[in-house]
């Protein structure tokens, strides 16, 4: 809406006396009353005013706003309603407004006052005879009511901003008072906080929880002192006291409730006094909110007058009573305060003012002044007869602190915007940002602030946390399933078990295991990994000081197992993984410790769900290790993941090399040096899949093959897309015609293959051999739809995959094949032929938790995946570089002792480092290629077709590995 002629000249006008009221002390504020020379152009002026409102109201200005009604018998009542409703400190000042709110204890007493004698009714103070009420003090039937109301205004709310409207500005010095006086004492520093907290609560009982009485302290309170000591309410013959004492108090009550009778008698016999007594409560807590030389110096912190816009002042709100006890109090009063009121009124209602400081009219000129110059002049010689026309004896001198404007038609009608308008400095003042009580308590508030903040910071980020300070070496992350996991590695005590889905209550106590497959729990291992740390510490060399008392490494090494040690409710393999591999360092670990001399020290490292942060672990490890030199390498980081680049290089420039045991990527250690891993390479083992694949062809027939992969488009997972990739090589060489690749997503965690299956199945090329580079949780989906799917159920089909499936039970019956299907797998630990060269399952029976029985096979369920063989290996090859010739070595010195490790009796056969080219491909894996085929009674029958032990670096062929 476009600013009108008038409400620009006027809003600078508000502008130019903001900037007085800046810059000078105390100028006298007018009550502007606009008005329209033609009673047709009245709406427009009220117009005016609420536009200046809003202008006002946005430039910071603590502004309120009339309404148009408001209840009362009388105008004078009405007025009286409209100064109330300004009582409520929420009324004044928009979210542009500096500085706190506005108080007004001064009139919510004459309210509290106004309430009482209303709540006494007609009976009060002149009962009628023989009623209950004749025979009572009427001035104590009046200090009654106002104790029930607290002497505060009736309905007001209890409880702001969540805290009992306590006496707190005289209740806490005292109590802080009664803390030096029993410190001064010398008493304890406890005894001294002991006195002061009992003595705050007597008073807050005292001031509270009494009923019927009135607040303590109420003679200090400020409200107390101006209602003893203003003018307007002083009786001089009044032989009660007058004033309040902070040394009396008796003499001080005595005198607030004689002044409390006095007021309530006077307003009980209606008139002007209580809306003129209020206007003066207005008036002075306004001045008290600008006082410059306050205590918190609030004055200077509020820099803009607070305005009082009166849009449609008549009688039906009592605006116009109010302008002329706003005159009258201010005539009465020596003290000027900061209050501007903007009144417009009907033309009508213009003679209701009589005669405002409007000057006569000039003589004419050649060229009218404009209307802007014109109200400059107005504003000048208004001020400059104000104090003629509070003179008494001046004749009609009446309503001088009005300054009426008379707006002309050509001055209402709408103009252009102005880009700029006048706007006094916005420039905070010093006192507002250095001083003031509320200054410090704000440091107070913000110091806790952030301190409370950056506890639930640090307890939101990591897993361990205080208020100031945290472990950092483990964070908190989420799971895919929305959960919480713990990453990074365990230090000072954080468990990673804690971090696991707690057990419903019916669960037995075996909640936090792995699954069914794994007797112990990750808590079991965790715990038993922390004793075997605690007594490797206890050992008096581990507590060896140099001369300059600088820890140096005892005789023991360091080494870290990273693996995925969270739990995900849609997949539970990642933590069966986890769980297996933890078993089997441990196992590793006791071993050790009980027969060597060097001692091994395990700490542990989680990855999350299927290792997806093992980036973030790798951080977590790499700046663990450069504050402890004992850390001599990693075991573990057994899934080819898109990050597993970055984890290696993070832990290569660290100076620690990895030992992995499952982890089957080509790449890593043709490209980093730091790399040994025990698992066959994908592409080899795709390599030794060709040979059942080359008995599955037939010369002379076209047959289809197809490759079947999870979608990793959204994933992390990198050994999908080397299994499919080598797959899809080893059946182009081998003579089968490749179909198009397929790949299927996963919804709610289960594999959506049922469309794959009809266009495979119902095709006129149906595949005789699928290659599925998926995950062994996937195999069930798969098998259903073959075996249901019209055109391959019956159908003879090869199903050729890699070693995933080796963590499959199918004899328990926990997965199973389909008619007709053969399920040929690969997987990275030939257990059976190495059990007659190892002790490991001995050990394992001895140290292993959760077991019923002692009698562990390579075929018990707890160890048939090969995942704890492989991770017991493994630490057990790096243990070995690290202490060679029985003494610790540096990190360094184990990164080049493991090209030299030859360690045999382990339980995958012998582990060789000794072939293993630099950048290049090493031999000797552990491999096992086995079948899968339905039986007659709908089990699954398993055959090892051939396999090979580690160390063994004589090659398969396809005569020993015949498939019938």
């Amino acid at each position: 809406m476009p600013e009108r002629g008038a409400g620009l000249h006027l809003q600078d006008q508000l502008e130019i006396l903001i900037q007085d009221f800046r810059t000078s002390t105390e100028p006298p504020m007018p009550v502007f009353v606009v008005h329209a020379e033609e009673s047709a152009d009245d709406d427009a002026v009220t117009g005016l005013v609420r536009q200046l409102y809003a202008g006002q109201e946005a430039h910071g200005t603590r502004c309120a706003v009339a309404q148009d009604a408001y209840e009362g018998p009388t105008e004078v009542r009405r007025a009286a309603a409209m100064v109330r409703a300004l009582s409520d400190p929420k009324k004044w000042g928009g979210p542009k407004a500096v500085y706190r709110r506005y108080a007004f204890p001064r009139l919510r007493l004459v309210h509290a006052i106004d309430d009482a004698v209303a709540a006494l009714g007609d009976t009060w103070p002149a009962p009628e005879p023989g009623s209950p009420e004749a025979g009572q003090d009427q001035r104590q039937r009046l200090l009654n009511q106002l104790a029930q109301q607290r002497w505060r205004p009736r309905n007001t709310a209890r409880w702001r901003s969540g805290l009992p409207q306590f006496d707190m500005a005289h209740i806490l010095p005292a109590s802080l008072v009664t803390v030096l006086a029993a410190l001064m004492a010398r008493s304890e520093w406890y005894v001294a906080v002991g006195a002061g907290l009992v003595f705050l609560l007597l008073l807050t009982v005292l001031n509270y929880a009494l009923p019927g009485r009135a607040p303590i302290f109420l003679w200090l309170r400020r409200e107390s002192r101006w209602f003893m000591t203003t003018t307007f309410l002083r009786a001089a013959d009044h032989e009660d006291p007058t004033e309040v004492s902070l040394l009396r108090p008796v003499r001080s009550w005595k005198a607030i409730a004689a002044r409390a009778y006095d007021v309530a008698e006077a307003l009980t016999a209606g008139g002007d006094f209580h809306l003129q007594l209020c206007v003066l409560a207005l008036r002075e807590d306004l001045r008290d909110n600008h006082r410059r030389w306050s205590w918190d110096l609030r004055g200077f912190k509020r820099p803009r007058p607070p305005m009082l816009f009166l849009p449609h002042a008549d009688a039906r709100n009592g605006g116009i009573e109010l302008i002329r006890a706003i005159s009258d109090v201010r005539s009465r009063r020596s003290e000027l305060d900061p209050l501007v009121v903007v009144a417009a009124v009907h033309t009508r209602d213009v003679p209701r003012l009589e005669r405002g400081a409007v000057p006569a009219t000039p003589a004419p000129t050649a060229v009218p002044p404009r209307f802007g110059e014109r109200l400059r002049t107005w504003h000048r010689e208004w001020a400059h007869n104000l104090r003629a026309e509070q003179s008494p004896s001046r004749e009609r001198s009446v309503l001088p602190w009005v300054m009426r404007i008379p707006l002309p038609h050509d001055q209402l009608g709408p103009v252009e915007e102005r880009t700029r308008h006048l706007r006094a400095s916005t420039r905070p003042t010093p006192a507002r940002l250095v001083w003031s009580l509320h200054t410090l308590l704000l440091v107070i508030a913000l110091l806790t602030a952030g301190t409370v903040m950056r506890a639930d910071a640090l307890h939101d980020r990591y897993c361990s946390a205080s208020v100031l300070t945290a472990n950092r070496d483990t964070r908190r992350e989420e799971t895919p399933g929305g959960g919480t996991e713990c990453i990074g590695i365990a230090t000072d005590g954080v468990r990673f078990a804690d971090w696991l889905p707690a057990p419903d209550p019916g669960d037995e106590p075996k909640a936090l295991t792995a699954g069914d497959a794994t007797p112990w729990t990750v808590g079991e291992l965790e715990d038993r990994i922390a004793g075997q740390n605690a007594n490797v510490l206890a050992l008096p060399h581990s507590r060896l000081r140099s001369s300059g008392g600088t820890p140096i490494s005892g005789k023991y090494v360091t080494v870290v197992y990273a693996g995925p040690l969270s739990a995900d409710p849609s997949d539970g393999s990642s933590l069966v993984k986890g769980a297996e591999e933890l078993a089997g360092v441990y196992l590793a670990q006791a071993v050790i410790n009980k027969n060597s001399s060097v001692k091994l020290r395990v700490l542990l490292a989680n990855g999350g769900v299927d290792l997806g942060h093992q980036k973030e672990m790798a951080e977590q490890i790499a700046a663990y290790a450069a504050q402890d030199p004992t850390v001599v390498g990693v075991v573990g980081t057994g899934r080819d993941l898109k990050s597993s680049r970055a984890t290696t290089r993070t832990l290569m420039e660290a100076g620690l090399p990895i030992v992995s045991g499952t982890n089957s990527a080509t790449y890593l250690p043709r490209e980093y040096a730091n790399w040994f891993s025990l698992a066959a390479t994908d592409q080899w083992q795709t390599e030794q899949l060709g040979l059942i694949a080359a008995q599955l062809r037939t010369p002379g027939r076209r047959q289809y093959s197809l490759v079947l992969a999870r979608d990793t488009a959204k994933t992390d997972d990198l050994y999908t897309d080397e299994q499919a990739r080598y797959g899809q090589d080893m059946l182009g060489r081998q003579g089968f015609t490749p179909l198009d690749q397929r790949r299927y997503t996963l919804s709610g965690g289960k594999p959506e293959l049922r469309s794959h299956a009809q266009e495979i199945c119902r095709g006129g090329r149906v595949p005789s051999v699928i290659y599925f580079a998926g995950r062994v949780e996937d195999i069930d989906p798969l098998m259903t739809q073959l075996g249901t799917e019209p055109g391959c159920a019956g159908t003879p089909l090869a199903i050729l995959t890699g070693d995933d499936l080796s963590k499959a039970d199918f004899t328990a019956g926990g997965q199973s094949v389909a008619p007709k299907v053969t399920l040929y797998h690969s997987a990275l630990a030939e257990l059976r032929t190495a059990a007659t060269t190892t002790t490991f399952y001995l050990d394992a029976s001895a140290h292993l938790p959760g077991l019923r029985d002692g009698n562990l096979r390579y075929d018990s369920p707890a160890l048939a995946s090969g995942q704890t063989a492989l991770a017991h290996d493994a630490t057990r090859a790096l243990y070995w570089a690290a202490t060679r010739d029985d003494r610790p070595q540096s990190r360094a010195s184990t990164w080049v002792n493991l090209r030299n490790v030859k360690i045999e009796g382990m339980a995958t056969g012998t582990i060789d480092f000794t072939r293993a080219p630099l950048y290049g491909d090493r031999t000797g894996h552990s491999i096992v290629l086995k079948e899968v085929r339905r039986a007659d009674d709908a089990s699954s029958e398993t055959r090892v077709v051939c396999s090979r032990t580690a160390g063994n670096t004589k090659r398969l062929t396809q005569k020993e590995c015949r498939i019938r």
